[in-house]
């Protein structure tokens, strides 16, 4: 039960996009159409998991033992940089066109608040190694679910006759607000 209850808090109740408003550059840029919305959102959770277990896995057999702990984000920044070289040279060689679509977003996945927040977030909450896979699992799932979304919405506003003012990033950001608003409604599931 209590999976299930880490589950639907980090998708929808504690959603890393749309309540906690980690990753929002990705989200806007990637969201413009649902294949590239899906790349990323798998590409995100390729890094975030690893990225979550082999931080946690250093955090507590070497920086908490030498107390180094002041050293959490550099660290924690290059191991996802690294991991994100990984996916990079991945989707270069065996997905070209998702690589090309994706553009300049797949690179910022190493500045990206929500892989990072996740990282650090299971350190705060002291999370067990299994705890923390599985939160990180679906804190990006989470990820996913609001980048697709946005993504089905932004491509029927580019068949949708909207005021040119309006058009683009403005009625991305309306409605990535009114998103977060209707996730919202999920904080009263949990306690």
């Amino acid at each position: 039960m209590d999976i299930f209850l880490l589950f639907i808090s980090a998708i929808f109740v504690n959603n890393i996009l749309l309540a906690q408003y980690l990753g929002n550059c990705p989200y806007l840029g990637c969201s413009k159409e649902k294949g590239v919305a899906i790349g990323m959102g798998a590409a995100v959770l390729f890094v975030t998991v690893l990225a979550t277990v082999i931080t946690f896995l250093f955090q507590k057999y070497i920086m908490v033992p030498f107390h180094l702990e002041y050293l959490q984000t550099i660290f924690f920044i290059l191991v996802i940089a690294a991991l994100v070289q990984f996916v990079e040279m991945f989707l270069k060689k065996m997905v070209p066109p998702l690589y090309k679509s994706l553009g300049i977003f797949l690179p910022l996945i190493t500045t990206n608040c929500a892989v990072l927040g996740v990282a650090i977030l299971v350190q705060r909450l002291e999370y067990d190694l299994w705890t923390a896979t599985l939160y990180s699992v679906a804190a990006s799932l989470g990820f996913l679910l609001a980048i697709v979304l946005m993504a089905g919405i932004r491509e029927r506003f580019s068949v949708t006759r909207i005021p040119r003012s309006m058009q683009g990033v403005p009625s991305g950001l309306i409605m990535a607000g009114i998103m977060s608003l209707a996730f919202l409604a999920f904080k009263g599931m949990i306690a």
